[in-house]
């Protein structure tokens, strides 16, 4: 490793898997250790093997694999106070998780020495000192993480150091100061990170918490004050708000701070390990994150538009693909010409700032974003709005009429909607029901249209959101209602407003089934 090299340690799958909804199976860790490993990352801490029988066993599967970049750890405690290491089951169980890695944990802080050991600072420092030592003495490259380094650091810098020279004195490789309560600042963790490089020869890494919104800022501090590995996981998972974000972090170090940390292929499949993540925990991908959210890329105000439409560096700090991102023209009240013309360029339109259309396509616009349209997450029923005044088309089918109702039958309610469709000179009269008056009315609708266009029997509902727009007016409110659909290939986003939920829903469904027409 040269000195301007960084190491990644992830620990996703200890770490973030005590974040608040983050929940992994065994298969889900090893998928994502996989990914982890193709990526390029150095570290990947699957688990405490001493905690519970998960993550033995994800050992125990992971022992059968072979990982071609990543070294994988297996996290653990020093020993418990008054047991000699050899007997301790814990620290057995790290050994036996067969890893060539193992990162041992330790108290820095005397207030945790003391009130939460309840043990003397000398018992201690030998806790510290034995467990690496033993760890060592069988192979096993050691990292040590000095918990509450900097909380420790402001109360007893002697202490703290004694500890940091207890694991460095026991052979560990790397000692990793933490922020384990996230609550310190980004000079303090440069302070305290250039004081530890001064006093120990063993190379330093950074574990922050995001507990005031500055793990990544505190994780970038230690690396320019001398630290050379940082301890994160994908998309800040963590307990509380969180942890470093790697996907914050990696593309820092790589493009602002110029330093190697992952092969430089893999940076643009950043988004998509993201998104991997996300996908396996079950988890909404949060389209504000930097780097690789949807939105970190996005520009609405008309004025930006237009100088990104000239210049892109003008508002973007990088080019997105390099993060494997993308530029995104928002639609709304705020467009200006240069949005329209971006935004339907993006949607394949041959249009420019001259097309005579495009007055007439902003006017419609913002006429429907001042009765409650949406556009921004709706870019199916914006493509067809374009297209219709571009082209001047007319839509492949109407809904001529429809009819939805409920009734009791025994101890059920029983949704059905009937819709009549047209398509040219021909009707067809479908009949279907649902869990509930939108279910119902989808199948009816898709059961209609199937006997003209075969291929709408792929398209499916993914989510379906409404938001009510005036709630001041109770029950008589407008509500917007917001469809995701996919055929399996492409997601798109339709949108409908109206007084009646179930005619604001219809629209949005009928968009939806006609932008899969418009895309075959």
């Amino acid at each position: 490793m040269t000195k301007t090299d960084v190491e990644i340690y992830d620990t996703t799958l200890r770490d973030g898997s005590q974040g608040e909804g983050i929940n992994f199976s065994v298969a889900d860790k090893l998928r994502i250790a996989e990914r982890i490993d193709a990526f390029g990352i150095h570290y990947i801490e699957g688990g405490w093997p001493g905690s519970n029988p998960k993550d033995i066993e994800f050992f125990t599967q992971a022992r059968r694999k072979k990982f071609k970049r990543a070294r994988l750890a297996a996290f653990g405690a020093t020993r418990r106070k008054g047991v000699a290491v050899e007997n301790d089951p814990q620290v057995r169980l790290l050994l036996e998780a067969g890893t060539p890695v193992v990162t041992i944990v330790g108290k820095t802080w005397l207030l945790h020495v003391k009130e939460v050991l309840r043990t003397t600072p000398e018992e201690n420092l030998a806790m510290i000192g034995d467990t690496i030592r033993y760890v060592k003495d069988h192979g096993k490259f050691v990292i040590y993480d000095a918990e509450h380094s900097f909380d420790g650091f402001s109360d007893g810098p002697d202490y703290a150091l004694a500890t940091w020279q207890a694991a460095e004195t026991a052979g560990a490789d790397f000692v990793v100061l933490c922020d384990t309560n996230g609550g310190r600042l980004p000079d303090e963790i440069a302070r305290v990170t250039s004081f530890a490089c001064g006093k120990l020869k063993t190379k330093i890494g950074i574990h922050t918490h995001d507990d005031i919104g500055l793990g990544v800022a505190n994780a970038l501090a230690a690396l320019e004050a001398g630290a050379v590995q940082v301890q994160g996981t994908i998309n800040g998972y963590g307990e509380r708000t969180g942890n470093c974000n790697l996907t914050s972090v990696i593309p820092n170090v790589a493009l602002k701070l110029k330093k190697n940390c992952v092969p430089p292929e893999s940076l643009p499949k950043l988004k998509k390990l993201s998104q991997f993540v996300d996908e396996i925990a079950n988890v909404r991908h949060n389209p504000r994150l930097p780097w690789v959210g949807s939105a970190a890329f996005s520009h609405k105000g008309g004025q930006h538009v237009n100088a990104v439409q000239k210049v892109a560096r003008s508002y973007e700090h990088i080019e997105p693909s390099l993060v494997g991102n993308k530029r995104t023209v928002l639609i709304s009240d705020l467009a200006g010409k240069s949005n329209i013309v971006l935004k339907a360029q993006e949607l394949g339109f041959k249009i420019t700032n001259d097309t005579p259309e495009l007055k007439a396509i902003l006017a419609r616009i913002k006429e429907l974003e001042h009765q409650g349209y949406e556009f921004e997450a709706a870019e199916g029923s914006l493509a067809l709005l374009v297209r219709k005044i571009l082209k001047h088309e007319e839509a492949p089918f109407t809904v001529a009429a429809y009819h939805v109702s409920m009734r009791r039958d025994g101890l059920e309610s029983v949704v059905e909607a009937t819709v009549k469709v047209r398509v040219g000179d021909q009707v067809a009269h479908t009949v279907a029901e649902g869990d509930g008056p939108v279910n119902a009315l989808d199948s009816a609708l898709r059961g209609a249209l199937a006997q003209f266009f075969p291929q709408i029997k792929k398209v499916r509902l993914t989510d379906y959101k409404v938001r009510i727009l005036d709630s001041a007016t109770g029950t008589a409110a407008k509500t917007r209602v917001l469809i995701e659909s996919t055929d399996g290939k492409e997601e798109w986003g339709t949108v409908g407003v109206d007084d009646n939920i179930i005619e604001a829903s219809l629209q949005a469904l009928v968009d939806s089934m006609e932008y899969r027409l418009m895309r075959r």
